[in-house]
């Protein structure tokens, strides 16, 4: 046989073996493939291994991680491994194929991430992003954080994560849909389920520690102690009274409470911060003694006076006596609560937490003479003449009178006994007698 007629054979059967060749080649084998070279696209050309074809492996398609240079990562001659993606063109055009080796590192990642998964461990990864309805991390393989699954609690503004590396529980995992759905809110939960354990243990009534107000409802604030949230009920936020805690507290605050009971059986901690505080009372002789002017706020109203605050949680009682020169029939004709008011210090009880205070001391005597005081006088002297006995019904009048808008007001509430009050009450028909 002639040379051209070997050639031609030899030729023949090169091209025979590239079709058996190609034939092999199939759509997720993983073969090897040497670098020939990378092209102004960024792409690396590779040469098949045991083939005599060639591939393509994109930029985008050399790692899981970002690629800005390709020639960072690789270099002609280097050997990688590579799953086969898809194929290229037409034998008659020369056809190739698109080869990939992030793929391949995806499927391993993958595989561990299942290993991980069935042993019950958890995994590590950074938030790359936040977006609707969860958090996105790279986890070798994408990951997602469903909203529900950051934290224990509500979080508004899931942007604070982007950036961190988190630990994660494994939720659900399925590869084939590219598809792994992890939460860190069982971390979390997990974490401060054993905080918890260990702060209660040590926790014990009429301790002191430091705290941050984390929530803020219409009963109280619940302050995080370090893993542990407890409950300041609101008549233990301050000794003055509080309608809401969100007047006087904010969320984030650092305060420092007392423990007033742990109950790990029910799983409460009861603290007090108004406990923490100084007495208001302490002191009160010097800040408010006998005859001082006070400026104060009226609080609260009823048969037998009105109770004026003077200093926070400090409370006094201008009795019904006291309130103006003129008669009254309740206090709520000339005060309503909330009104600032002038009062004088009659009376200070350190001891009884008790304030005498009173209105008319700071206004002037209503002069006698007038058309009024004459008629007054005149009438007077007229049941004088005409009943002996009319002073001593009087009396018997003022005793019931004094006892009828005490009787509803127990010492507690008052800060004034029964006997304090009637005997405001006497003293002053002994006057009256005296002037008539």
């Amino acid at each position: 046989m002639s040379e051209n007629g070997t050639s031609q054979n030899n030729e023949n059967n090169e091209l025979l073996d590239a079709l058996n060749s190609i034939d092999n080649v199939k759509v997720g084998d993983v073969v090897k493939g040497e670098i020939l070279t990378i092209d102004d696209d960024q792409q690396a050309i590779v040469g098949i291994a045991d083939t005599g074809i060639e591939g393509v492996v994109p930029k985008k398609e050399l790692s899981t991680k970002p690629v800005d240079d390709i020639n960072e990562v690789i270099k002609v001659g280097d050997v990688l491994d590579l799953v086969v993606i898809s194929r290229i063109g037409t034998d008659k055009e020369g056809g190739s194929y698109l080869l990939s080796q992030r793929r391949l590192e995806a499927r391993k990642v993958w595989d561990d991430i299942q290993k991980e998964f069935e042993a019950g461990h958890t995994l590590t990864a950074p938030v790359t992003q936040v977006v609707k309805g969860g958090l996105v991390v790279d986890a070798g393989v994408r990951g997602f954080v469903p909203a529900s699954m950051v934290s224990d609690h509500f979080v508004e503004d899931l942007a604070q994560f982007k950036g961190q590396t988190l630990e994660f529980k494994i939720v659900e995992i399925e590869p084939s849909e590219n598809r792994l759905i992890l939460s860190h809110r069982a971390i979390v939960e997990k974490e401060r389920a054993a905080q918890k354990e260990e702060i209660m243990a040590k926790l014990t009534a009429g301790d002191v520690v430091d705290g941050k107000v984390a929530r803020l409802t219409n009963f109280g604030a619940f302050v995080d102690l370090g893993g542990v949230d407890g409950l300041v009920h609101v008549s233990e936020i301050a000794f003055e009274r509080v309608e809401k805690p969100s007047d006087v507290l904010k969320v984030g605050q650092d305060v420092k409470v007392k423990v007033l009971s742990v109950d790990p059986d029910r799983d409460r901690i009861s603290l007090s911060i108004k406990q923490t505080l100084p007495e208001p009372w302490d002191g009160i002789e010097d800040k408010a003694p006998q005859g001082s002017v006070l400026d104060g706020t009226v609080k609260r109203l009823t048969s037998f006076g009105a109770f004026v605050e003077v200093f926070p949680g400090v409370e006094g009682l201008v009795h019904i006596s006291q309130i103006s020169h003129q008669h009254i029939a309740t206090p709520a004709d000339v005060l309503k609560v909330g009104q600032e008011i002038k009062v004088k210090v009659l009376d200070v009880r350190p001891d009884d937490h008790r304030l005498a205070l009173s209105i008319k001391a700071l206004e002037e005597k209503p002069q006698s003479g007038d058309e009024g005081s004459e008629n007054r006088s005149s009438s007077n002297n007229n049941r004088s003449r005409s009943n002996n006995g009319g002073n001593n019904n009087r009396r018997r009048n003022n005793r019931n009178s004094a006892e009828t808008s005490t009787a509803n007001a127990p010492e507690e509430s008052t800060g004034f006994s029964l006997g304090d009050l009637i005997g405001d009450s006497l003293k002053k028909d002994m006057e009256d007698n005296e002037n008539n």
